[in-house]
């Protein structure tokens, strides 16, 4: 299997084969699955793929109780050891000096460099970067039940509080306080606007841009808004409407987009995968394949694919412009139609 398509084929038909293959996640419910897991079939627009469950467990989603994902043996001797490698980070993510790429390669019986390659191809990242991942993971995670920031912090493996502070402004996208509250303490402006694609809506914090997103109506846009910061101070904002025109002048007449600042959550190489999309000319497309190499992580097709899924801001980084090996469209968050209609209208402006 090497494909989105064939790994959606093998969930879609409970294929027990594809076991210890591939994971699958699923957005709406925050569940990873094996592929033969019997559970209510998902829709493919709500579906991720990891290949490992370390790597669903990295992106914040939790094993299915049902089908025990954990509990299939990996075929693959790569993915068996770099499943096992997140597995000894995940539980020494407070002795930093246990998992350095040394540790991590003596641990194994493995030279360093062929420990990070591997890890690398498999997951796009290096064992440094997941580890921090994680870390961050873990930090979202205890915020939001702890009553206590600093203890959070240590909990979560992090040597002092200043460094996670330095870190919040692209890691979490507020402060740890801010993030613990869901949201309680921040000021969210917004506003919603008409257009051929639906509805936009566009969302903005004092530090910058933290949505960009095309929905069927006014309702369905606000009510994604509140999901997602159900404790912050959201205030509809006119003032906004010049930067949404903005927007509609890019798509409609190709107008450049304004330099924005943006406040969104994400890994390091979330943000390396959306700077090579924004570097993808207007009129052109770009495989997922073409964009890992464009990053330096060839192999790292699929984490591409997910960084791609995962894009909070439509247009401004646009994923619609990345397409299948073949040319054809795969799944955009906001609909494979307005994929399409964006992608013929910069073609012919």
């Amino acid at each position: 299997m090497t494909t989105n398509e064939s790994y959606w084929s093998a969930v879609a038909s409970h294929d027990t084969d594809a076991d210890g293959q591939f994971v699958y996640a699923v957005r709406t419910t925050g569940v990873y699955c094996r592929p033969s897991c019997k559970g209510r079939l998902p829709l493919r627009k709500n579906v991720e793929f990891y290949p490992v469950p370390a790597a669903a467990e990295a992106a914040g989603y939790r094993p299915c109780k049902r089908c025990r994902p954990r509990g299939v043996s990996i075929a693959d001797e790569r993915l068996s050891l770099v499943q096992q490698v997140c597995d000894l980070i995940n539980t020494h993510l407070d002795e930093p000096q246990s998992i350095t790429l040394d540790a991590l390669g003596t641990a194994f019986h493995l030279d360093p460099s062929h420990l990070q390659k591997t890890f690398k191809a498999v997951l796009g990242v290096s064992p440094r970067e997941y580890a921090e991942a994680r870390r961050m993971q873990k930090l979202r995670d205890t915020l939001r039940t702890s009553g206590n920031v600093t203890d959070a912090i240590y909990d979560a493996g992090f040597r002092s509080t200043s460094r996670v502070y330095e870190r919040t402004n692209e890691q979490l996208g507020m402060t740890p306080t801010q993030y613990r509250a869901r949201g309680a303490g921040v000021a969210i402006r917004y506003t919603l606007a008409a257009c051929d694609l639906g509805m936009m809506l566009v969302a903005t914090t004092e530090r910058g841009i933290c949505a960009v997103s095309l929905h069927n109506d006014m309702q369905a846009g606000e009510a994604a808004l509140v999901t997602e910061f159900p404790n912050a101070t959201l205030a509809k904002d006119e003032n906004l409407l010049p930067f949404v025109s903005d927007i509609l002048g890019h798509i409609e007449q190709g107008k450049p987009l304004p330099d924005v600042r943006f406040d969104i959550q994400a890994t390091a190489f979330q943000w390396r995968v959306w700077d090579a999309l924004r570097q993808i000319p207007r009129g052109e497309t770009r495989t997922y394949a073409q964009i890992a190499d464009a990053i330096g992580q060839p192999r790292a097709v699929r984490a591409v694919a997910s960084a791609c899924a995962n894009n909070q801001a439509a247009l401004l980084i646009p994923c619609h412009r990345v397409v299948g090996s073949d040319g054809k469209l795969r799944g955009y968050r906001w609909g494979v139609e307005r994929k399409e209609q964006l992608l013929a209208r910069e073609k012919h402006i």
